[in-house]
């Protein structure tokens, strides 16, 4: 009897579980949102995001023909303009002005411009990160968001996929898509360890919006030398 193969996808989702990933909004994150914030704290938690997820989607836009990375770029998932309309709601037009990355944040958006652009498999990792963890945590943040702030959509459109007709099919066929990727075993393992990183640099963000400079070393610690 031949061995059952795990397939790499149960390999990350067990990876990632372990390292509180995929992280956004759905640990530190949410245990800021259920302490002692307020609309500002959230406000400057999304600034933070932002410049997260401008940079990832610019790379997305790098990887989009790429064969390995295509299948996992999509529109369907794409943040920014939600994100933007949350924020001119909850901060004003001029909110770009406004949003100070902390050096948590620019840590990790350091990280994402050095190989979420260039390397298909730290894309992946990133890529999973964020978008599986928003597209799973979404309807828990939002309920929190609308019970705490009383927001209703202006607010939380953040979390809203309304080009996601169905989650649990999407993320069945995005988990297929991994186990389909050409890599070596030595290219999946280090899909794993991005992924560790990623959700590494995302608690130190959300520390540093917790208690500013408080996720600033460890972040810059993750990074490689």
């Amino acid at each position: 009897m031949s061995p059952t193969v795990t397939p790499f996808s149960e390999l990350l989702r067990r990876r990632s579980r372990s390292a509180a990933a995929p992280a956004a909004w759905t640990g530190g994150a949410h245990d800021l949102l259920a302490g002692e914030c307020d609309v500002a704290d959230y406000a400057d938690l999304l600034g933070q995001y932002a410049v997260v997820y401008d940079a990832l989607e610019r790379a997305a836009e790098r990887m989009a023909d790429h064969p390995v990375a295509a299948p996992f770029v999509t529109t369907q998932l794409t943040r920014m303009p939600a994100i933007r309309a949350d924020l001119e709601y909850l901060v004003g037009p001029d909110w770009s002005e406004l949003c100070c990355p902390t050096p948590a944040t620019t840590a990790y958006v350091r990280r994402l411009c050095a190989v979420a652009a260039t390397s298909p498999g730290a894309f992946v990792a990133h890529h999973y990160t964020r978008y599986l963890g928003d597209l799973t945590g979404g309807p828990t943040l939002a309920r929190l968001l609308e019970d705490r702030f009383g927001f209703d959509t202006n607010g939380v459109l953040f979390t809203i996929f309304d080009q996601v007709a169905d989650p649990a099919a999407f993320e069945d066929t995005y988990r297929a898509q991994l186990d389909a990727a050409p890599w070596s075993d030595a290219e999946r393992e280090a899909v794993l360890a991005e992924v560790d990183l990623a959700a590494g640099l995302d608690r130190a963000l959300v520390a540093s919006v917790r208690r500013p400079g408080a996720g600033d070393d460890r972040a810059a610690a993750l990074l490689p030398a």
